[in-house]
């Protein structure tokens, strides 16, 4: 028996060489033909990690890596300079030669002898048997123009062909475009074309190009043609696929979208992470999008593959084979913007996979077969035949990813086989293709039709169903579902489920099976009861297993797991709802601390749906609710976490909708309601973004009669107003709630709030603080807004003086009278600064402040100014120097 079983798995382990071995086949011919782009490019390019400052030193050390690394050897072969190898003063633009093309940085590019320093690194490069890459950007240098610079090989200057018209250089600027009906403007181009050649040049990314850049695109495809050296030719970004057609005939690839880098991830000046998992996940659309126009000669480009440097790409694991699965199914160029220099072993096993770099080497475009919110398929025909199939999950948790054969383009077929590319492992499956995909993850197969699935286990899948969410104490079922995906069956099935330790976990239902047939499922639930949780929200794995026999004597194995999130429950007077439906919501309690966890589209407009904890009957015609939002995760975008009055917290959709007063990533601390006694809320105060996001945060609402008041608080003593709504049809009693919509179906957020308190009284907000940075306010004459560590708001407003003035608008008092306003500034000058204060046009007071050390030190002032009952501004200025920097002001509630 034992001999019978290892040579039935020795047949099988034989499969995949025997009947699933990679196939070359020729290119087919493209439309540009210039001796390059018949596969798409892999290489590496400076721009991600390096960003702006590549040098002879670290560019020779990332050819050299590539080389030593064994990444060569499997194909990655250019090494692509970026930008800021150049000369670039200012905004004048890049310095130029006596011809009018940029001059090397020699700083960074430093000569040998006569040997200009960037062909002494396309030499080095060279050398390791690989090939150079180089950065520019259309038009010609504004320098070029006031030097009037000679054309080389003609008897035209600069001036013959410019025109006054900017062209984009991202960093340096200074270039203005060129008209290329004017004799001697190809003849600039090519000589440009003929120096980079005579440097070793191999590829050439021109930046900043569009629909508008045509002239320049077919002048450099051109200009590299007549070089006679293979030259490839990428454009940059965010090309028009309107366009799609003169790409393809004039260049080898184009970027498709913006930058996939993270630059508001970085911190501390480094380039790391590279990349985040939403950068990555706005390709799908974009490669479906695409499909039809990318093939030998020309690829749609998606921007750098930022797979290399472990955590340091910005993306988990399965995220990062999702990453090059997804390039790969859409042929796309992998160029990477990783540390060749400090490569991570797992990381460097992923690039090195040889099947993964055959799908992307085929040069087929995938198509699109499945599209939803959390599942994404992607399917492409190989010229032998056989299907590769790209099952994406989008989703937070793991979930089985499914399609067809017929779907994918397979033909009618008794069975067919299928090649995990990325483990390696072969199965066989019915007209149905499933597996277990990870969150972010993907399973990426090659299939084919076989007469010889017998060879091969069944593809089989488990889901760990019921268990998003656990009341400590309280026993919650889970149901596991095993599914044979194959044309044989499977015996002698055994599930089992297992938790973390001080769960409890018992079987409610049969859990073995003596034969699952071919595609059929079997069930088994388990009763499980979750300890009191060490955190408010406690997220744990729980794993289940099924274990069976193939041939009734092979043994097999399948796992999956589930999140589950555990919380304390919601104590009375307190009750919990949701009208999120698109995920399981969850609540928990510890003291005077509130957790929630739940999805929703939004709230907003047509979609009213979010999680609460709330009292019932709590708010009358006259109230004040107060809570600190502590914490959120997971909340992005225009998802919204904050205070919720309505009449019926349970009538969503149905009832007469109220107010909301939150804070949101994208749209800042907002005032949202219902102007029409409608259902849905429909109008917003202020704009999105006038007042920045910031957690925690103080949030207050105040009722009196119709009108509610927001306020806002970084320190829950002074508060700065967000707005005032007049809500027409509200009841004289409502109730009142915490809330969380996390603007994503499906995809739950959680915030933690501490501390919730409804008073029948409409208080007032105490001291109003107002920031110096606010959209609303007034900056003229120079005054403008830079970032400060130590401010409230995170900002902070400068070069007031010297003609640059600060006025606040909309600072509010209820009766006219003397008020106290204490200004935080910064001021690190010797001797101090000096500020004159106004209000309403008034007489100014000139203050002068006491010295911070430094300018990102805070200290603050009193003054004592008239106010009108209202609205009023207040303006700072010196016409004679620079005053202190300011953060904000806080104005008392009361005269005096």
């Amino acid at each position: 028996m034992r001999r019978l079983a290892r040579g039935l798995a020795a047949a099988v382990l034989a499969v995949p060489v025997a009947v699933l071995a990679i196939v070359a086949t020729a290119p087919v011919a493209s439309a540009q033909d210039n001796g390059v782009g018949s596969t798409p490019v892999l290489g590496w390019s400076s721009w991600s990690f390096i960003r702006h400052n590549p040098t002879a030193a670290n560019i020779e050390a990332q050819a050299d890596a590539m080389r030593d690394s064994g990444l060569a050897k499997v194909g990655f072969q250019y090494v692509n300079v970026d930008d800021f190898w150049y000369q670039c003063p200012g905004s004048q633009g890049p310095n130029v030669d006596q011809y009018g093309r940029w001059v090397i940085d020699a700083t960074k590019f430093p000569p040998s002898g006569s040997t200009d320093g960037i062909k002494v690194v396309a030499d080095h490069v060279h050398a390791d048997g690989l090939r150079f890459g180089i950065y520019v950007t259309p038009g010609i240098s504004a320098q070029a123009v006031a030097q009037n610079t000679a054309i080389e090989g003609t008897s035209y200057h600069a001036g013959d062909i410019a025109t006054t018209a900017a062209e984009k250089n991202y960093n340096c600027k200074g270039m203005v475009g060129i008209d290329y009906t004017k004799p001697g403007a190809q003849e600039f181009v090519n000589s440009w074309a003929n120096q980079f050649a005579s440097w070793g040049v191999d590829y050439v990314k021109i930046d900043g190009v569009g629909t508008s850049d045509v002239p320049d695109i077919q002048a450099w495809s051109a200009a590299l043609r007549q070089t006679g050296r293979p030259i490839h030719l990428e454009l940059s970004n965010s090309l028009a696929i309107s366009g799609a057609a003169t790409w393809k005939q004039y260049a080898n690839g184009w970027r498709t979208g913006g930058d996939i880098e993270c630059y508001s991830c970085e911190s501390g000046g480094s380039s790391y992470p590279l990349t985040s998992w939403s950068s990555v996940s706005s390709r799908f659309n974009q490669v479906a999008s695409w499909q039809p126009y990318g093939g030998p000669g020309g690829y749609n480009d998606y921007d750098s593959l930022e797979i290399g440097n472990g955590a340091g790409d910005g993306l988990t694991l399965d995220e990062r084979r999702t990453q090059m699965s997804l390039w790969s199914l859409a042929a796309s160029p992998l160029i990477l913007g990783t540390d060749l220099t400090d490569l991570d072993p797992t990381d460097l096993s992923l690039l090195k996979n040889r099947d993964v770099l055959a799908v992307d080497q085929d040069g087929i475009d995938a198509s699109r077969v499945v599209n939803s919110s959390t599942q994404q398929v992607f399917a492409k025909t190989e010229r032998d035949g056989r299907v590769v199939v790209g099952l994406f999950n989008t989703g937070n948790a793991t979930q089985v990813v499914s399609t067809t054969a017929t779907a994918v383009g397979l033909p009618s077929a008794p069975g067919y086989l299928r090649t995990d590319l990325w483990s390696h492992q072969v199965t066989e499956s019915g007209p149905t293709i499933s597996a277990d995909v990870p969150a972010h993850g993907v399973v990426l197969l090659r299939v084919a039709p076989s007469k010889l699935t017998f060879l091969a286990p069944p593809a089989t899948t488990l889901v760990v169903g019921g268990l998003s969410s656990a009341v400590a104490g309280q026993p919650v079922t889970a149901t596991e579902s095993f599914t044979n995906g194959g044309v044989q069956p499977v015996q002698l099935a055994k599930l089992g489920l297992a938790a973390p330790a001080g769960w409890t976990v018992r079987p409610t239902s049969a859990t073995s099976f003596g034969s699952v047939a071919a595609g059929a499922t079997v069930q088994a639930t388990f009763e499980l009861v979750a300890p009191p949780p060490a955190t408010l929200f406690q997220t744990d794995t729980v794993t289940g297993t099924a274990d069976y026999r193939w041939h009734l004597l092979i043994p097999q194995k399948v796992s999956a797991t589930a999140t589950v999130t555990t919380g304390s429950s919601v104590s009375a007077p307190y009750r919990t709802f949701s009208s999120a439906t698109d995920a399981p919501a969850s609540f928990a309690q510890g003291g005077d601390q509130f957790g929630i966890s739940g999805a929703g589209a939004d709230l907003y407009s047509s979609s009213d749906s979010y999680s609460t904890t709330y009292l019932a009957g709590a708010v009358g015609t006259t109230a004040t609710v107060e809570t600190q939002v502590a914490s959120q995760q997971n909340l992005s975008g225009y998802g919204k976490a904050g205070i919720l009055v309505r009449d019926d917290m349970t009538a969503s959709g149905t009832g007469p909708e109220g107010v909301i007063l939150f804070e949101s990533p994208s749209g800042g601390i907002q005032l949202e309601w219902n102007n029409n006694g409608g259902t849905h809320i429909n109008a917003v105060t202020p704009p999105n973004g006038t007042i920045a996001d910031r957690v925690p945060v103080w949030l207050k609402l105040v009722r009196d009669g119709a009108a509610y008041t927001g306020y806002y608080s970084t320190d829950g003593s002074t508060w700065a107003t967000v707005g005032t709504a007049t809500v027409p049809g509200q009841a004289d009693t409502q109730d009142a709630g915490m809330f969380v919509t996390a603007h994503a179906t499906g995809n739950p957020a959680q915030a933690v709030f501490h501390t919730f308190t409804v008073k029948d009284t409409a208080d007032g907000p105490g001291p109003v603080s107002y920031e110096a940075e606010a959209a609303t306010n007034t900056l003229a004459g120079g005054a403008k807004v830079s970032n400060c560590t130590a401010c409230s708001g995170g900002q902070k407003v400068g070069f007031i003086g010297n003609g640059g003035t600060l006025t606040f608008t909309g600072v509010t008092v209820p009766v006219a009278g003397e008020y106290r306003v204490t200004i935080a500034y910064l001021d690190g000058s010797t001797p101090p600064r000096q500020v004159m204060v106004s209000a309403d046009g008034g007489t100014p007071q000139t203050l002068t402040d006491t010295t911070t050390g430094d300018f990102n030190t805070l200290g603050t002032m009193t003054v004592s100014l008239p106010l009108s009952a209202g609205t009023n501004t207040i303006e700072f200025a010196n016409p004679g120097a620079y005053g202190p920097d300011i953060d904000r002001i806080v104005v008392a509630d009361t005269p005096g």
